[in-house]
């Protein structure tokens, strides 16, 4: 196997569906991107084109060795979600008018990794709320390989 700590190619395929105001939304994406083993965690990375941004939106995805996955979005609004099975965990969503507070709770979360080919699925069901006021539910599939 490849050297996980300098980064291996990976191919990933990305599904999200969002139900936000009884309004469902589907998007997927088929992506190049880089594997990282940092310590016991791994780092997906990959770059998300959106029509709306002009630059690439850069993406990292954390496999914790607990097994909580944290996903972070760098754009002009930089998202970092933390997902723990089964628990209520704040989140930061920092826009150009300032710091909103949000929060995951997270009723399924699954990481699966193969060796050979090295290649995983993290599947995570979420629902993220601003206070008590729910903001939509979110199921990410998630599937890589290098």
């Amino acid at each position: 196997m490849d050297d996980l700590t300098t980064g291996v190619p990976v191919a990933i395929h990305l599904k999200t569906r969002a139900r936000q105001d009884g309004e469902t939304a589907n998007y997927a994406l088929d992506v190049d991107g880089q594997l990282v083993q940092m310590g016991g965690a791994f780092y997906l990375r990959y770059k998300e084109v959106n029509d709306d941004e002009p630059d690439p939106i850069p993406v990292t995805i954390k496999l914790a060795t607990n097994g909580d996955v944290v996903l972070t979005r760098s754009a002009e609004n930089r998202l970092r979600l933390h997902f723990s099975n089964g628990k209520r965990v704040r989140a930061h969503y920092q826009t150009p008018m300032g710091m909103l507070p949000v929060e995951t709770v997270t009723p399924m979360l699954r990481v699966r990794l193969r060796e050979r080919p090295f290649s995983g699925e993290v599947n995570v069901d979420y629902d993220l709320y601003a206070g008590e006021q729910l903001l939509g539910n979110y199921k990410l599939r998630l599937q890589f390989t290098a």
